[in-house]
């Protein structure tokens, strides 16, 4: 099925056309809410911090159509949520080949095909190989925002690692300000000599955030596309959920990591029996009510990005 998106994509964009002309251009940040009703909130003065965006698409990665019906598309689909914010919010041309995401609105069901193959274009742009970095996922944003340099806009996008970033959730807040987030965990299990050791991860969209500069906990709401509510329900392969907005508190923790050693698929030897290396490490650990499990989702980066519109 992957095989044919290529061709659903342009197929598809000309029933864009017909669905979007139901929708006056400038009400179409009104079309997809966060959800609705939103305030904006953009409060970065002072010791703490308040930031929310509006006008956020919260499309769901589980599709036919996806290998492994979306199993793995999280990178993907909550970097549509991004792209869909610039283009209605902000009104910037963004898009593929006659796909324009301005045009898209994902609750329409006439245009579920059509934001499906814009996911799946993501992938392949951000080289999809049953899962996606946030590096590679950089590269998709400056593919997907080629249409809006050539008209003249100005675009960026850059990481912050909790790692390295003296004070990440200030960092995150004035990054808000800008747009929606992309931010990734990993989740985390015993390991050897009472470490934690990363099992995988997810991505999700950073709508909101409230906290302190210089602080050790920051609450965020999220748009998280593996986290629908009609999940495993009736045809829920083939339709968009309602949107929502998932609560959270992130924590600032320093853990003892164990970092097993990757085989190289280029030599005989399996390098992943050789001895891991420890290490200490700031992640944030995330919590919240729908986030409870066997695992601990320790928060490791975002991707940030901003764009602004031609002078003159």
């Amino acid at each position: 099925m992957i095989r044919k998106a290529s061709n659903l994509i342009i197929a598809a964009a000309a029933t864009t056309v017909v669905s979007a002309g139901l929708f006056p251009a400038a009400a179409s940040a009104d079309i997809i809410g966060t959800p609705p009703p939103c305030v904006k909130l953009s409060d970065v003065t002072g010791s703490t911090f308040e930031v929310k965006q509006c006008g956020v698409s919260d499309v769901d990665q589980f599709r036919a159509g996806l290998e492994n019906n979306g199993n793995a598309y999280c990178g993907p689909a909550s970097l549509y949520n991004v792209l869909h914010y610039w283009s209605h919010v902000q009104g910037a041309p963004i898009g593929w080949q006659t796909t324009k995401v301005g045009d898209l609105n994902p609750k329409d069901p006439a245009d579920y095909t059509v934001v499906g193959n814009a996911i799946w274009r993501i992938g392949v742009d951000s080289k999809y190989d049953g899962g996606t970095k946030l590096s590679n996922l950089q590269t998709a944003w400056t593919i997907a925002t080629k249409k809006a340099r050539d008209a003249g806009w100005a675009t960026a996008v850059g990481n912050v690692s909790t790692a390295t970033s003296p004070d990440f959730a200030g960092d995150l807040a004035k990054r808000l300000n800008k747009g929606p987030l992309q931010i990734a965990y990993g989740r985390y299990s015993a390991g050897p000599w009472g470490s934690l050791q990363r099992g995988g991860g997810h991505i999700v969209t950073v709508v909101g955030a409230k906290g302190s500069f210089n602080g050790n906990t920051v609450q965020l709401k999220l748009s998280d596309p593996g986290r629908a509510g009609d999940h495993g329900d009736g045809n829920y392969l083939y339709t968009q959920s309602d949107y929502q907005l998932l609560d959270v508190t992130l924590e600032k923790k320093t853990i003892f990591e164990y970092v097993p050693v990757k085989d190289n698929e280029e030599t005989a030897e399996d390098e992943s029996l050789e001895p891991g290396t420890f290490r200490n490490v700031v992640r944030w650990e995330l919590t919240g009510p729908q986030y409870v499990g066997t695992t601990r989702q320790m928060i490791e980066n975002f991707n940030w990005f901003d764009m602004s519109k031609p002078v003159g």
